[in-house]
């Protein structure tokens, strides 16, 4: 029996006509795009084109796109390049309980250089209170930080209202939208963004490319030293082909957005109505906002009290379904999700944990029988 893939929150298959736009490059582009050379300006080219259709899709300057290795590096960048060490008089940092740990333990490295950091409570559902971002802003405060759509339960944060909050305060403004690109129409012509995060592989484009977002009007001290590319704001060769297939990745999200989206809610109810078939009403808790509106339409993260994450992920993998916790993994154990602890959700509740994630390969078929393997499953751990 094939494998079911339920966890494109966290990689996503490289699409074919990705790979179609990077394997010519692959096999015949091999010059360094900061070379002289004809084979230099070829791929330097390849970059310039790419950045300019990315820049283009998002509604931004391609001058203020610099490339990085990944969503990681863009989160780091964009909290180490606007705190300069030592901390100045703006010295306060406001981020929330539930980001990724790319910005987490950024935060906490931060707070032993001498910066002082806020961390926003959120409700339930994983959402912040736009009141308490408001009291959490002071004189000194240099940069809030926040995530689009949570990559845990999907949660998607007020982000324009954010964004105006902080340039009413002159506060510069940060956001993760790793996880919303390709699911959220972006246009930073349109917000109040200074920064913002993006990752290929979460869009179905290949690993090891990311992109900052850095407006034109925010002061960035590069974080990586030793050459002048992305205009001194990045050392380092950039990769062509992967910034070709990010770009190519980046077009197909964005043209075919609104039906991406309608699939991913409709995969999504019917994971809910199998669910409810398999183990009752009663049998799970659908962790995250209710509201559509609320949350990203691709994540559903689900809990089955009485069963422990670990052995249902287990359990899961042996019958051949991929999905995920969320949870960092310490010495071979998981640990309780920091997103659903700091949601206030019971311990049965937040250590029964799953999250399934849906991608442009899942199909209903691939529902239905995941749904079945996870009632039997659940049963049979309940018994």
């Amino acid at each position: 029996m094939n494998p079911i893939y339920l966890d494109h929150a966290a990689a996503t298959p490289l699409l074919p006509e990705v790979l179609d736009a990077m394997l010519p490059l692959l096999r015949e582009q091999y010059g360094n795009p900061s070379s002289l050379h004809r084979f230099g300006r070829e791929a330097r080219s390849t970059v310039t084109v790419s950045r300019d259709a990315i820049a283009r899709f998002l509604g931004c300057s391609s001058k203020e796109l610099i490339f990085t290795g990944g969503g990681t590096e863009s989160d780091n960048l964009a909290l180490f390049g606007t705190a300069v060490v030592p901390a100045s008089k703006k010295n306060h940092i406001i981020t929330t309980a539930v980001e990724h740990h790319a910005v987490l333990h950024t935060c906490s490295r931060l707070e032993k250089l001498g910066y002082t950091v806020t961390y926003l409570p959120v409700d339930t559902t994983g959402l912040i209170s736009l009141d308490k971002l408001r009291s959490s802003i002071r004189p000194e405060t240099l940069l809030i930080s926040m995530m689009y759509g949570n990559n845990e339960v999907g949660a998607i944060q007020p982000i324009a209202e954010a964004g105006s909050l902080a340039r009413e305060h002159g506060v510069l403004f940060h956001v993760d939208a790793v996880q919303a690109l390709g699911m959220e129409p972006i246009d930073l012509s349109s917000v109040h963004v200074d920064l913002m995060s993006f990752s290929a592989h979460k869009i179905g484009g290949p690993r090891g490319v990311g992109a900052l977002y850095c407006s034109s009007r925010t002061k960035l001290e590069p974080q990586l030293l030793g050459g002048s590319q992305e205009r001194k704001k990045r050392a380092g060769t950039e990769n062509p082909a992967g910034i070709a297939g990010f770009a190519e990745a980046v077009k197909l999200a964005h043209d075919g957005l609104e039906d991406k989206r309608q699939r991913m809610e409709a995969l999504r109810s019917r994971m809910i109505d199998g669910l409810v078939r398999e183990l009752g009403a009663d049998g799970f808790v659908v962790n995250g906002p209710e509201d559509p509106a609320q949350r990203l339409p691709h994540i559903l993260n689900v809990s089955f009290p009485g069963c422990s994450t670990e052995t249902l992920l287990m359990n899961l993998d042996l019958q051949g379904v991929a999905a995920a916790s969320g949870s960092a993994c310490t010495s071979g154990s998981l640990e309780l999700s920091h997103v659903l602890v700091a949601m206030g959700l019971p311990p049965e509740v937040a250590g029964s944990a799953v999250r399934f994630s849906f991608g442009s390969t899942t199909n209903a078929e691939e529902i239905d029988r995941a749904c079945q393997i996870v009632g039997t499953i659940v049963n049979r751990l309940r018994k």
